[in-house]
């Protein structure tokens, strides 16, 4: 366990470090809220506007399927903006691939359905979905790494949990705006004809705004500092994988954990099983998105909390406790949905986001303190990616297969609590480096003692 101290100083925050926490949370969120729309519209709608041939049974698995489908492709965007942001910068990466998440957010919103132009619809809306993957397979490496590497040491929690949150604030921007479509300004067939382009197409003024917002802060002093010395690795992505294989595979199945978790209401899964017309529930689609509007706030709460937390008790004392509410309160989530009660749903939804934000808030620092000054963009954009594969990717598609095979809920809660399991072995595994200096002057420190057992 780590021996940090509960009374840790308080350290005040230059206007800098300010701007530069209010970009990442910004730009995260409009990352998120690109992604996230898509996901909650697949588990809502994509079925039946791009699918619907198939069957209803095939059409969501497809549509599932497409949600996972741009997981497959955040490897790419981690390997690209990790190899480039680790040779050219952070903030330059990060710009790119808010355009990328942008254009492709965008595009779908004008996309003919298959009713208007056939099978080129869901084919176009797949590599469409791929461009996305790219995007958030790159985005999330370096804003984590501008908030993290602009902290003081004992703020990194804190100020890591900036990007972190703005992955709850896209979830909540993303159902509330639904809701809005839903609920009062198309309701009923309109969405279905019209109404659901609207979110996608609103993606180009939070662009613009986050463009706006992220090309104001400055560059990372790490990155700096590397750059004025000229110690960029050449291929920091052959040295990662030559001798950090393992902290990256530990460091992903941490993650999967997290995802696997999250993913069911930011994949769509929940959105689609509460207001399934022939499933267990049958909910309408307003107050459901509600519900997931709502436990979005709850989620931010924990996250926000366990950020701070973090650098009090350290990251690994922080995700222990985030993995024992997570194991608990899968088992309670299903039957508070299966109620069909908004509030009940929404109860079970927000005490899963329990587990699910203390697992998260920490990740940006405890990642970033990981992998070498040198090669710390691949090494966390990388990680990230891949604990994304393992855990969130398929997770909608394989719990709507679960069900459909076993006809209980209970089965899906069985599938999260194995991950969960696997997540807290690997974090076990894992030493706590809350603290440890992140500059190029400590490259030797910084690799070595991350795993136990093992000198790497």
């Amino acid at each position: 366990m780590s021996s940090v101290s509960l009374a840790a100083p308080p350290v005040k925050l230059s206007s800098d470090r300010r701007r530069v926490a209010m970009a990442t949370v910004i730009g995260t969120t409009i990352e998120w809220y690109d992604f996230f729309l898509y996901a909650s519209a697949a588990g809502l709608i994509f079925a039946e506007l791009f699918f619907k041939p198939a069957g209803p049974q095939i059409a969501i698995l497809l549509s599932f399927a497409s949600v996972g489908l741009s997981f497959l492709f955040r490897p790419l965007g981690a390997f690209l903006a990790g190899h480039f942001g680790d040779k050219l910068g952070r903030r330059a990466m990060l710009v790119i691939t808010l355009i990328l998440m942008g254009a492709a957010t965008m595009l779908i919103g004008v996309l003919p359905t298959y009713e208007q132009i056939g099978v080129a619809a869901p084919v176009i809306l797949l590599l469409l979905r791929i461009l996305q993957g790219i995007s958030a397979g790159g985005e999330w490496g370096g804003a984590v790494l501008m908030a993290v590497e602009h902290a003081p040491d004992k703020k990194r929690g804190r100020l890591g949990a900036f990007p972190q949150i703005g992955v709850p604030l896209g979830l909540l921007l993303a159902s509330g705006i639904l809701a809005l479509m839903t609920g009062v300004i198309s309701p009923g067939e309109a969405f279905l004809e019209w109404g659901w382009r609207v979110p996608f197409l609103l993606s180009f003024v939070l662009i613009v705004v986050g463009m706006i917002v992220r090309r104001s802060v400055d560059e990372s002093p790490v990155f700096k500092e590397i750059a004025k010395r000229k110690q960029q690795t050449k291929v920091p992505i052959v040295v990662l994988f030559r001798k950090h294989w393992l902290l990256v595979i530990l460091g992903a199945l941490t993650f999967a954990g997290n995802s696997a978790a999250g993913y069911m209401t930011t994949g769509g899964y929940l959105q689609n099983y509460a207001t399934d017309p022939n499933g267990f529930v049958g909910m309408e689609r307003t107050p459901v998105l509600l519900a997931v509007t709502g436990s979005a706030v709850v989620w931010l709460a924990m996250t926000w909390i366990a950020g701070g937390l973090s650098d009090r008790i350290g990251r690994r004392n922080t995700y222990i406790i985030g993995w024992i509410v997570q194991l608990v309160t899968v088992f309670m989530l299903f039957p508070l949905v299966n109620t069909g009660n908004v509030w009940l749903l929404f109860l079970g939804l927000s005490l899963f986001t329990i587990g699910n934000g203390f697992t998260y808030g920490q990740q940006a620092a405890y990642f970033t303190e990981m992998f070498p000054a040198s090669i710390r963009y691949s090494g966390v954009a990388i990680t990230y990616a891949l604990g994304a594969i393992l855990g969130g990717a398929f997770a909608p598609l394989v719990a709507a297969a679960l069900v459909q095979a076993t006809g209980t809920a209970l089965s899906v809660a069985f599938y999260i609590a194995g991950v969960t399991v696997i997540a807290f072995a690997a974090t076990l595994l894992l030493r706590d480096r809350t603290g440890i200096p992140l500059g190029p002057d400590h490259e030797a420190e910084q690799s070595t003692g991350q795993i136990y057992g093992m000198a790497l």
